[in-house]
């Protein structure tokens, strides 16, 4: 039973790193994808927010999308659209169909490639949405696992509610939400970063207890991975304290596992003698 739990995590963890390799290695916040061709004939005749041509939503999401993209953009000045599309593409002719500006936002679905999500940001945007949001906002909503898990409406759905939920609070510099494999990612993170400190620690010296100065050597390391990659993913994507304290005493175990590590080497031999 643990063993499928740990296979477990290991392929959930597997699918995560695999997930961003992927997104890394696109820049995504131009959606040249879109930009290729200028089909004017593709788009309706009627002013509209949301163009479904891949059909990805139903009438009553297309509807209540629509009524929520014109309502945000009368109460905050963001203009936020979408585009769903597959074999053919409306291409350039939704910067004049949309009049997209510096405070425009473009999601673009298009299940050929192997994220169905890209963005096209305006300037403005970036003050409030870095650029490692969009990348991460693509990475989360638009990989292939969540497709395939929650489906494409709920990719494009949950991605525009995520963007308009940031623009409302002033901002976010990270996605918000902790998925659990990212969890998996830091709780590992944090464990290592408290083996290494616990080696770093074990007594070099007759007499001594606690080798603080070679854990201070190692700071830098077991810190950045306890800190900047166990504790700081989390805190600043959720409010909740519940992985911190684990990520925290995995931390803990870690350092004690690695610091008695010696004494549970010796053998009763050499204990005796």
């Amino acid at each position: 039973m643990q063993h499928c739990f740990w296979q477990r995590i290991f392929q959930q963890t597997f699918k995560f790193v695999a997930v961003i390799f992927i997104a890394a290695s696109v820049w995504i916040t131009q959606s040249e994808g879109a930009y290729a061709y200028d089909n004017p004939e593709l788009l309706p005749d009627n002013p509209t927010p949301v163009v479904d041509l891949a059909k990805t939503l139903n009438s009553v999401q297309e509807n209540n999308l629509v009524q929520e993209l014109e309502k945000f953009e009368a109460d905050t000045g963001w203009k936020l659209r979408v585009l769903t599309q597959y074999d053919r593409t409306p291409g350039r002719a939704v910067i004049n169909f949309w009049g997209l500006d510096d405070r425009s936002i473009l999601f673009v679905s298009d299940a050929r490639g192997g994220n169905i999500l890209s963005f096209s940001v305006g300037d403005a945007v970036y003050e409030l949405l870095p650029r490692t949001f969009w990348i991460e906002l693509q990475t989360r909503f638009g990989n292939l696992y969540f497709v395939r898990e929650e489906g494409e409406d709920q990719a494009v759905l949950t991605a525009v509610r995520t963007v308009e939920n940031c623009l409302s609070q002033g901002g976010c510099n990270v996605v918000p939400g902790l998925p659990r494999e990212q969890w998996i990612l830091t709780l590992i993170s944090s464990v290592i970063g408290g083996v290494i400190c616990g080696f770093a620690a074990q007594p070099r010296k007759e007499g001594q207890v606690f080798a603080w100065q070679w854990a201070l050597i190692f700071s830098p390391l077991w810190g950045i991975l306890f800190v900047a990659f166990g504790i700081g993913p989390v805190v600043t994507r959720t409010n909740d304290w519940l992985p911190v304290v684990r990520n925290i005493s995995g931390f803990l175990i870690g350092v004690l596992v690695a610091y008695l590590s010696p004494i549970f080497n010796q053998s009763p031999g050499t204990e005796n003698n």
